[in-house]
């Protein structure tokens, strides 16, 4: 690649990331759109995959069982996070009060402390629990606000799913690469598919064994702190260590001593290396291989364009794009460099060789007949 293509595609790239920032009103419900309509796809062809006395469900009707059942647990969701967020906001500056003046009681914190005034006034904003509430809170409201426009894409989307192939046939059919197109979209969706499954059923996992522990030690709200610990499993590394170090943090609000926070911090901390760091890797294998300084990385670029639901969508996008510059020789040194030890699930025989736009041009018999005519 030459200079001066190097400058152009960074300066697209530069772009892109800053329409994403700017537009982030309009594109991000967008995206989350298209997200639950993949789900919902997926759970309907599950759906239709299902077989009872011989009798399979149509697809006009596993589509609308998967969108009710879809609509049914985002209910259940906002009704179970509404009928407790007021409890704990109002439990939340107690906690906040007792949780500085333990912390201040640490030896090697208490003279630390006093003596700074500054490093004082970033350690109480560094663990300030009403506000990380409120921050989160305000996250889940701005997606429920824009559930009307989310609604809206999501059935525009089912209107156009139908012409998808036709579409996908005359691109690819323009292009001359009809057969790599196809293999590509089948290589994402398994891919998708298969990191949602996992990461859905390890995060329930540790979300039900973790709100039953937290039950038994004596928690206030573990219902909450399980849902939390369920959902931030999906954000990849960073989750895992907040849903350790929250929970136990409010163990270590509501007691006395340092035995519960001691008690939830090896509890939980252990339950997620054993899923997180054995279970989990054993289920995926290595059908992503993605490099986990590339994952943090771009777990913060997400994050500072689109905030926390930018960390929900973060590993599906690096997954999409690794398998899409692997399939093109221009771009393949980068999914080399997004992957963790260099080696491409497509072989170089796969890949496309550029894009030919405009096939009469290459095509003898095609000039030809235009010229007859």
């Amino acid at each position: 690649m030459n200079k001066s293509s190097f400058a152009l595609n960074s300066l697209i790239v530069v772009a892109v990331f800053y329409l994403l920032a700017v537009g982030e009103a309009l594109l991000l419900p967008f995206v989350i759109a298209v997200a639950l309509w993949y789900l919902i796809n997926t759970l309907s062809n599950a759906i239709e995959r299902l077989s009872l006395f011989g009798f399979r469900v149509k697809p006009i009707l596993a589509r609308i069982a998967a969108l009710l059942v879809f609509i049914s647990m985002i209910w259940a969701l906002v009704k179970f996070f509404g009928g407790r967020v007021d409890q704990v906001l109002e439990i939340f500056p107690l906690y906040q009060a007792n949780l500085i003046a333990r912390l201040e009681a640490l030896p090697f914190l208490d003279k630390t402390l006093t003596e700074d005034p500054e490093m004082y006034l970033s350690f109480t904003e560094w663990i300030n629990l009403p506000v990380l509430a409120a921050s989160v809170a305000a996250s889940f409201a701005g997606i429920l606000a824009s559930s009307g426009l989310i609604m809206i894409y999501i059935l525009f989307l089912f209107l156009e799913q139908g012409n998808f192939d036709a579409k996908i046939t005359e691109l690819s059919g323009a292009i001359g690469s009809e057969g790599n197109a196809r293999k590509i979209i089948e290589r994402i969706r398994s891919d998708i598919e298969k990191y949602i499954t996992i990461k859905l059923a390890t995060s329930s996992l540790t979300g039900v064994v973790s709100y039953v522990f937290l039950v038994l030690v004596g928690v206030d709200f573990p219902g909450v702190w399980g849902l939390l610990i369920f959902l931030l499993n999906f954000i990849p590394t960073v989750g895992s260590i907040i849903a350790t170090i929250f929970p136990a943090l409010i163990a270590l609000a509501q007691s006395d001593g340092y035995t519960l926070f001691l008690l939830v911090l090896a509890g939980i901390g252990i339950l997620q290396i054993i899923i997180g760091n054995i279970l989990e890797p054993r289920l995926m294998g290595s059908s992503f291989n993605l490099s986990p300084i590339v994952i943090l990385l771009n777990l913060g670029l997400w994050s500072y364009i689109w905030g926390i639901p930018g960390m929900f969508l973060c590993v599906p996008f690096l997954i999409i794009l690794t398998i899409v510059l692997s399939y093109f020789p221009q771009t393949r040194y980068v999914a080399i460099i997004l992957s963790s030890d260099g080696k491409l699930r497509a072989p170089p025989e796969e890949m496309i060789d550029g894009l030919n736009l405009n096939p009469l041009l290459n095509d003898p018999s095609a000039t030809s007949e235009k010229s007859e005519g």
